[in-house]
């Protein structure tokens, strides 16, 4: 049975510093993004594109969407497996590529989870539930480009 989902939310430009768009220079990149009564979050555009540096661009954001995706569905394929995960961190990268035009793409993304497992014994499947994982990630399904995982695990409690 398959089932359709529907997401919203607001983005809206608060960069107009008095002239609008009537130059490449006139106006900042600044915006917020806000879903239901949720905290905004407080975006820009990459500071090689004149960009705020203290707010997260879009680029950043798709890397934290893969990354958390793919956290989520780990974690929940763990628990089906009878893996006990206490602790996954992951320091995600991306590529992207800007051509002469001044458009771009993502080439790759690699995700660096380290997963601390309870007992050793569980390591093996561990490591092997992040190809799963990827599979499921409704983010990583959607990109066009690949997603790929350097995985460490550790013995915790």
């Amino acid at each position: 049975m398959s089932a359709q989902h529907n997401y919203q939310l607001t983005v809206k430009w608060t960069g107009n510093t008095g002239t609008g768009t009537s130059g490449y220079r006139a106006f900042e990149r600044s915006h917020t993004i806000q879903a239901g009564n949720k905290p905004e979050i407080a975006g820009s555009s990459d500071p090689s594109f004149r960009g705020d540096k203290s707010r997260y661009n879009p680029e950043e954001l798709l890397l934290a969407s893969l990354s958390s995706c793919h956290m989520l569905w780990y974690l929940h394929l763990c628990a089906e497996a009878g893996v006990i995960v206490t602790g996954y961190e992951d320091h995600a990268t991306g590529k992207m590529t800007e051509m002469e035009s001044g458009s771009g793409q993502f080439t790759e993304v690699t995700l660096n989870p380290k997963v601390t497992v309870s007992d050793i014994a569980m390591a093996g499947k561990a490591n092997e539930l992040h190809k799963k994982a990827n599979e499921m990630c409704f983010i990583a399904r959607s990109v066009n480009f690949p997603v790929r995982h350097i995985c460490k695990v550790d013995i915790g409690e």
